[in-house]
């Protein structure tokens, strides 16, 4: 079956674009090298300005997925919040929210609770500053 939409580069051709790019080499070489045209690579660099994303990482305090994973075997076992949280180790307060702001008690599930704060870590937020 034929893909809709445009298929994009794959991760090691941004990679390569990104390193290409860096060596100062024009987006007709660039393209003749990933085998594509290149108004089709022309909006990679132009949508960061022409300088390479930051490899997103997670931020040390941030929960894992395996934390996650063992958040939803405490709940479905029927273990205490308190006790979830003194088995990994964490306040029993993040333990609460991490479950309120990914579906509750009832409806937890850590893969989906991983890639929603993946999202909602890409999402642009104002510094405090300007708040």
């Amino acid at each position: 079956m034929a893909r809709l939409g445009r298929p994009g580069l794959t991760d090691d051709q941004k990679q390569e674009l990104w390193s290409r790019w860096r060596k100062g080499e024009s987006l007709s070489d660039i393209g003749r090298s990933l085998e594509k045209h290149p108004a089709s690579i022309f909006g990679v660099p132009r949508l960061f300005g022409g300088y390479c994303p930051s490899v997103r990482k997670r931020a040390q305090n941030a929960l894992i997925l395996e934390e996650r994973e063992e958040i939803s075997r405490g709940l479905s076992v029927g273990l205490s919040l308190r006790q979830i949280a003194r088995d990994l180790d964490r306040s029993p307060s993040t333990i609460s929210r991490e479950i309120q702001r990914n579906g509750g008690m009832n409806r937890y599930r850590a893969n989906i609770a991983d890639s929603k704060a993946w999202d909602r870590a890409r999402k642009l937020k104002l510094c405090r500053l300007s708040q």
